[in-house]
């Protein structure tokens, strides 16, 4: 008989600090004694969005150490991670995820779900990643309807583990927001879309995550739980885990991610009026998520946030691979003849007030990455020169070093306007005085597909408020002619009520940087892509063929300040 059927009352722990090692056994908010686990107690612990980041906090060291201790109490110890855990940083770049792919094999992962940047290296390199990984990757509304192989064939909906005689389904779910927070094209081939993730409605999203649950219910699973990758965050809507919980019925436990939320236990209705558990463990490895199903048939979940024990072999494997991609840094991964610079030939920096080679060079990384009518790089985002000779993988992160995300949206012919007016608020007629910059702004806006003139004998007009946030431009404009490269690569008039595509960063785009405040409302194409240093090593490797052309010996006349 199934258990959830004898089990009907589902008792919940909500613990937000623990500061001993330790298994639930009750349902009051208290410290446990590990003696108090049983040997049939099932153990599932979980991690979400950890982002590269191998040695914060907890630490995957420590993750195993906690693991390890809870196998001391019972066979029944599985460990998921609900996605995004291959990029975020360096190591996660240099091998395009793989080496992250080989600790977690290290670490001991059971079980994993594709988060939207799983797919940030393309197709080709998923699918190698899910070829390496000893855990099983699970997504239930992922299809492919092209006509070669598919990168995910290997992923299955779901997986029921045995535990004695209970039995534990667990069903992967990926946000539908994938599509966009990643890189369209990645999931088209001959410029159609061939893999969906049944993201058409909430309707339909809910209804094939329902598919599956019923179908493990078939299977006579005790216990459903889902992997998601969803979150909570209201820009995620229809497509939130707590949605999805209100949509469906059957399942007693959904482990969550994508919005980096700490959630130790949320209890909430199902479309049946049935309590569901939902936790999540924020981001960087800031937490352990521990759910535990008793032998009696009570679910607990919580959240360890320390434990100071580390696993020396685990910490002596990454120590080994930080070695490995610490040298990959180093090495080749272009050549150029030129140097690309953020300063003039006497070492005034003009990246923040002049075109530049470097400007252009990335604000076309942003354009041609994403596909996009146009692309924007501030001159406050571009740290570093490209010098001439071998490109390594740290100088194209000292370029960009923020890490911010590659982002493309709908924008109008206004906007373009207001944006560029921003960033010429501070220009002068003159360039440099006393072996110094003049005029410069961190908002000054380096371009691709468009060209512009500031007339520096206009005052800016530009208002802001209090907080330095764009209110209107209250007179006449400095930016003068712009001009928007068409389809046939000649250069147009803006159409101030007309449509474009820009591509430029997080910051920019959706996080009001420069001020800019008129993107809020856009509409994405790309809400949350590749990181901008991995666009550039993108861009140089795979569209430039691995070398800086005569293209970029020189400005081209984008930015004309008179």
């Amino acid at each position: 008989m199934n258990k959830r059927v004898i089990n009907k009352k589902v008792k919940y722990i909500l613990i937000t600090s623990l500061i001993c090692a330790m298994l639930f056994s009750g349902c009051k908010k208290k410290e446990s004694n590990n003696e108090n686990a049983k040997k049939d107690d099932i153990i599932i612990l979980y991690t979400n969005d950890v982002h590269c980041g191998i040695e914060d906090d907890i630490g995957y060291a420590g993750l195993v150490a906690y693991k390890e201790m809870a196998m001391e109490k019972t066979p029944y110890v599985t460990l998921v991670d609900c996605g995004d855990a291959i990029q975020g940083d360096y190591i996660g770049m240099v091998f395009d995820g793989e080496y992250i792919v080989d600790i977690m094999n290290e670490v001991g992962y059971d079980l994993a779900i594709l988060g939207n940047h799983e797919f940030d290296y393309g197709m080709e390199q998923l699918k190698k990643i899910i070829d390496k990984s000893t855990a099983q990757y699970l997504s239930c509304n992922i299809e492919y309807k092209g006509k070669n192989e598919s990168a995910v064939k290997d992923v299955k909906p779901y997986e029921i583990i045995e535990y004695g005689d209970v039995s534990v389904a667990y069903i992967g779910v990926a946000t539908p927001e994938t599509i966009t927070k990643c890189t369209p094209t990645y999931f088209m081939e001959d410029g159609e879309f061939v893999y969906d993730f049944n993201g058409g409605s909430g309707e339909e999203f809910y209804g094939v995550v329902q598919k599956y649950v019923d179908e493990c219910e078939a299977q006579n699973a005790d216990y459903i739980i889902l992997l998601t990758h969803l979150g909570d965050a209201n820009e995620s809507s229809p497509f939130t885990s707590t949605e999805l919980v209100g949509g469906i019925e059957g399942v007693d436990v959904v482990l969550d991610a994508h919005s980096h939320s700490t959630v130790s236990c949320r209890v909430l209705k199902d479309k049946a009026g049935e309590e569901v558990l939902v936790s999540s463990t924020g981001t960087k490895l800031d937490n352990i998520g521990q759910l535990v199903i008793t032998a009696e048939g009570n679910i607990y979940t919580g959240l360890v946030d320390f434990y100071e024990y580390k696993d020396e072999d685990i910490s002596q494997f990454i120590a080994d691979i930080k070695s490995e991609y610490e040298e990959e840094m180093e090495k080749k991964v272009a050549y150029s003849d030129i140097t690309l610079s953020c300063s003039d030939e006497d070492g005034i920096r003009l990246v923040r007030n002049r075109e530049t080679t470097i400007g252009n060079f990335c604000a076309d990384a942003y354009r041609v990455v994403a596909g996009a009518d146009i692309g924007m790089v501030n001159g406050g985002g571009v740290r570093a020169d490209l010098a001439a000779g071998d490109i390594t993988y740290a100088d194209l992160t000292a370029v960009h070093p923020f890490g911010n995300t590659l982002c493309m949206a709908k924008v109008s012919g206004q906007e373009i306007a207001d944006i560029l007016e921003i960033g010429a608020t501070n220009t002068l007629n003159i360039q440099s005085e006393n072996g110094l910059a003049t005029g410069e702004n961190g908002s000054f806006m380096s371009v691709s597909g468009l060209k512009y003139t500031i007339d520096t004998s206009v005052d800016s007009s530009v208002v802001f408020d209090e907080n330095g946030l764009f209110i209107e431009v209250a007179g006449e404009r400095r930016v003068k002619d712009i001009m928007i490269l068409n389809k046939d690569g000649e250069y147009e008039p803006i159409d101030l009520n007309g449509e474009y595509t820009l591509a430029s960063h997080n910051y920019l785009l959706k996080e009001q940087g420069s001020g800019a405040t008129f993107f809020d409302d856009n509409e994405f194409i790309i809400e949350e892509g590749m990181v901008d240093y991995q666009m550039l090593i993108t861009y140089l490797t795979e569209y430039l063929n691995g070398n800086l052309v005569e293209k970029y010996s020189k400005v081209e006349g984008r930015i004309t300040v008179e």
